[in-house]
């Protein structure tokens, strides 16, 4: 034997998600490649002195995950040590916030700005028992009269920040709002310190930009993060000057440097998919334009492990906003709206089929934020328009989110072989709780897998991290089961898709987004060995059971980045 594989593995589940989800028990990966997949007898002879053999004992070899939408710098900073985590279980209640910001208070130098992420209303005590009842600085201020506090909602489309912080940003009772943004205030008119959408920005601005260093440890930890769960590609979504005002520079265009630094370096432990982002909320069509015009062409990196893809635009916002535009009320009244320049719909509607003509004609993919069903008609009906004037082969726009697809977008969508970026774990947080927003049915509805699958559209999975923690595993029990985090229902059975389906949502139809499907996203020979193992027999197991099958192999390019079998 000329060549002999460098590792193997044996008597497992191989699951290949080939075009038939073929299952095999043996797999070898040569110099990085997969060389061979079938069954011990096809693999054995493979085997040299030097060669690592795994044997799986029954466990699940998979593609490496991919994450197709997941903010790396953000999701590193939104985490501990560096910031405070205020998800669900971690806290509970306002009171849970006011004590963990109390004990980092203690830490701290004085004045130092004091940070956290992950708060939701549905799992906060006194806001489900209280509809009503929002966070506020003053549920801050006793524990933090003098360090600024400012905490990330889960959704990253709130803030919420204390009198300290109010005082250093220049926020009063005759601050404007920029556009696309709300400064909440209370009965006196009074800002509450809860800051909407665009208005997040003003304390961005007054927040100092991330160092180098900082988007590097964050970066580090997102990627020792992912390594533990199995994932070996993600999607950056949006990187440039849209970014620079959000969590302190976190999307902004020196975090794409650090990413090509991590490269250089030999640090960059998955393959990373970039979206720019030129323009953030409020934008033009003319400020768009100009700015992707300046940003010019990306530069050289290696199109395997590091490369830019295309460009995102945000065309409105979330639904527990209110500000994702619907075709029907919510309840309690009010549409939302397209989040893009202009004073009418008409108006904002030219400028997101201006944008995404331009984009289009220069040749890049996009990548569209887009949640509310009229605002996703929208966008999937101005892809088409602009394929029309200018034919790409090819081109595989995506609509992101994509809570309220609807039948036409559907069809749009899938007549020109575009994609939908959806968020299963997001699904399973929100579940109980959208139904305050948009009633009954239309919370069931949301992100629609079945119905998108049926239609033809390419699905792809991703986490939004740090809106939800990276656990594919979850998603996939999200997908097949549709059961809620807070109560365990089922939201919307009949959306529910087979595993097959879910596993190729986290990858093969992810590298398809990625325009690497026929290179990497299934085990097949010549493709590049991005491995995930999980202890036990995924394909048998009960669904309920998926989240917490341990992750204990996970290899990238062929090189192992997580271990837990020599341990």
């Amino acid at each position: 034997m000329d060549t002999y594989a460098n590792l193997v593995f044996l008597g497992g589940r191989v699951v290949t998600v080939d075009a038939e989800f073929s299952v095999a028990s043996a797999l070898a990966v040569t110099g990085g490649i997969i060389s061979a997949v079938g069954g011990r007898d096809d693999i054995e002879p493979l085997i040299g002195s030097d060669t690592r053999v795994v044997d799986l004992r029954g466990a699940t070899l998979l593609p490496g995950i991919n994450d197709s939408h997941l903010h790396g710098c953000a999701f590193g900073m939104a985490t501990p040590p560096l910031s405070l985590d205020l998800g669900h279980p971690a806290v509970s209640s306002l009171v849970d916030v006011a004590e963990a910001v109390r004990e980092a208070v203690g830490r701290v130098p004085g004045g130092q700005w004091i940070t956290g992420h992950g708060w939701d209303t549905g799992y906060l005590d006194e806001c489900v028992a209280d509809a009503s009842r929002l966070p506020s600085r003053h549920d801050l201020d006793a524990v933090s009269p003098d360090h600024p506090v400012v905490l990330y909602s889960f959704s990253g489309h709130a803030t919420w920040v204390n009198s300290k912080a109010l005082e250093l940003i220049g926020i009063d009772r005759h601050t404007v709002a920029p556009p696309g943004g709300a400064i909440v205030v209370d009965e006196a008119g009074e800002p509450t310190g809860l800051l909407h959408e665009g208005a997040q920005a003003l304390v961005q601005n007054a927040l100092p930009p991330l160092s180098r260093q900082e988007r590097t440890d964050a970066i580090r930890s997102t990627l020792a993060t992912l390594a533990r769960l199995g994932v070996t590609s993600y999607t950056e979504p949006g990187l440039g000057p849209g970014g620079d005002g959000i969590m302190r520079g976190a999307l902004g265009t020196e975090t794409l440097d650090v990413y090509r630094g991590l490269l250089a370096d030999g640090e960059l432990t998955a393959r990373v998919g970039v979206l720019l982002l030129p323009t953030g909320m409020a934008s033009t069509a003319e400020e768009f334009t100009r700015t992707l015009t300046a940003l010019g062409e990306p530069g050289d990196t290696d199109p395997r492990r590091l490369a830019v893809h295309g460009v995102k635009i945000f065309a409105d916002g979330v639904v527990p906003n209110k500000t994702a535009w619907m075709h029907e009320p919510y309840v309690g009244g009010g549409c939302g709206s397209l989040c893009v320049g202009g004073e009418t719909d008409a108006e904002r509607i030219a400028e997101v089929n201006a944008m995404i003509r331009h984009a289009h004609a220069a040749g890049h993919q996009l990548g569209v934020h887009v949640t509310g069903d009229r605002a996703i008609d929208t966008v999937a009906d101005a892809f088409a328009a602009a394929m029309a004037e200018h034919p790409r082969p090819d081109a595989r726009h995506y609509v992101i989110h994509g809570d309220f697809l609807t039948a036409h977008s559907m069809k749009v969508l899938a007549a020109h072989g575009f994609g939908v970026n959806m968020n299963p774990t997001i699904k399973w947080t929100v579940a109980d709780m959208e139904e305050e927003f948009v009633g009954a049915g239309r919370a069931a509805y949301a992100w629609p897998y079945r119905d998108a699958l049926d239609a033809g559209v390419r699905v792809a999975s991703g986490s939004d991290a740090p809106v939800t923690y990276p656990d594919w595993r979850q998603g996939v029990a999200t997908m097949v089961l549709r059961e809620s985090k807070a109560a365990g229902r089922v939201s919307g059975p009949e959306q529910r898709i087979d595993l097959a389906e879910a596993i190729r949502t986290y990858t093969i139809d992810a590298a398809w987004q990625d325009f690497a499907d026929d290179w990497k996203g299934s085990l097949e020979p010549g493709k590049v060995a991005d491995l995930c193992v999980l202890d036990g027999d995924l394909l048998t197991a009960d669904p309920h059971d998926i989240p917490e099958m341990p992750v204990v192999l996970t290899v990238v390019d062929g090189r192992v980045v997580h271990d837990t079998l020599r341990d």
